[in-house]
């Protein structure tokens, strides 16, 4: 409603039982229309199973909210509603018919979404991990199962972090596997994970060993070749943000070497995701950025292959015995997920997927 500054807000119940009713409910047209058919305040309580002083004073309340009246109040006259509380209410009506189908469709996708909550062999499991695409197809994969990954995605430090917290049982990062980088880079990289973790003991299960790489133009026209091309200063780079597993391995490899960020042109530009580097390249924006293989060969762009690296989910102690959590790592095991990994370009299924402590992950 415009008129008078009033605006409309929506709102639903919970009830147990069959819908009585295809409306969106409102005590107020409720009580109007009991008004216009039975014609009396009394009457109108009775129908609506409620006492006459309610519906009397709830009336008297939204004349002064509207600073209108509803009702004709005359002693001794049937109760009938005035031009308003008619206009108002033929308003509604109408808006209720148009909006039925509509309506309809919402009452059925809320109770859905509830009916999940109500059904003991159905589990969310919420994720704070860091973006990839392999938990993104999991999460379609495990919900016919009655299995819903609740992910929010983050770097990978911040969602170690919010493990150590508390805020999460599961949280997703990534590790480049030994030996396919420096050393001295992967110590640094690591290091800092293993602080954003803390003192917390968790172990690990290994979703998937995935290729990264230089993202470039399609067929590499500027004959990019390796990340020591970043520090010629001719190209330019997209980075990703602080607290990105990525970033953090371009900055480990910047330390190893001496270097600051201001050795790379490019080095402030920032991306929130893989997907968001691509499309810095794809577009123009950089030349190059380091990214997923995944991401690079969806969008027909070029890719430098410079190692592979595990992506890995923690799991608190606490929740090893958890319903969801045992239904996850079920699934992990099934040959048809095995499946999936091995289609997605880019990506292999682990060669384990055992528990292990974090501590050997990050060692």
């Amino acid at each position: 409603m415009h008129n008078g500054h009033h605006r409309v807000e929506l709102a639903y119940s919970l009830v147990k039982g069959a819908a009585s009713s295809d409306l969106v409910l409102h005590p107020l047209f409720q009580m109007l229309d009991a008004v216009e058919r039975r014609g009396s305040i009394s009457a109108a309580a009775r129908t609506l199973g409620l006492s006459y002083r309610h519906v009397w004073g709830e009336l008297k309340r939204w004349e002064e909210d509207f600073d209108r009246l509803l009702i004709v109040w005359e002693k001794g006259q049937k109760a009938r509603l005035t031009e308003f509380g008619q206009k108002l209410l033929w308003a509604e009506r109408h808006a209720q018919s148009r909006l039925a189908p509509q309506i309809a469709a919402l009452r059925a996708d809320l109770e859905r979404a509830f009916g999940l909550a109500f059904d003991d062999e159905a589990h969310v499991l919420p994720i704070t991990a860091s973006h990839d695409d392999a938990l993104a197809l999991l999460r379609q994969h495990v919900q016919p199962t009655s299995l819903y990954l609740d992910l929010r995605f983050s770097g990978s430090l911040d969602a170690l972090s919010a493990m150590a917290d508390g805020r999460v049982q599961l949280a997703g990062f990534h590790v480049p596997v030994a030996g396919q980088i420096p050393a001295e880079c992967r110590k640094e990289l690591v290091a800092q994970m293993a602080q954003a973790l803390g003192a917390l003991k968790v172990k690990a299960v290994c979703l998937a060993r995935r290729q990264q790489g230089l993202i470039v133009e399609s067929g590499n026209p500027l004959k990019i070749r390796g990340l020591d091309d970043l520090l010629l200063g001719r190209f330019r780079f997209v980075n990703r943000a602080q607290g990105a597993g990525t970033r953090l391995f371009v900055d480990s490899w910047l330390k190893a070497k001496g270097l600051t960020g201001e050795a790379i042109k490019g080095y402030r530009y920032e991306e929130p995701s893989h997907a968001a580097v691509a499309e810095a390249v794809r577009t123009g924006g950089a030349d190059l950025g380091l990214g997923l293989e995944s991401v690079a060969r969806a969008r027909g762009l070029g890719f430098v292959p410079l190692f592979q690296e595990d992506y890995w989910l923690a799991l608190h102690h606490d929740g090893l015995n958890d319903p969801a959590i045992k239904a996850l790592l079920a699934r992990l095991q099934e040959p048809s997920w095995q499946a999936v990994l091995a289609d997605l370009e880019g990506y292999q299924p682990p060669a384990s997927q055992a528990l292990v402590a974090v501590g050997t992950v990050l060692g």
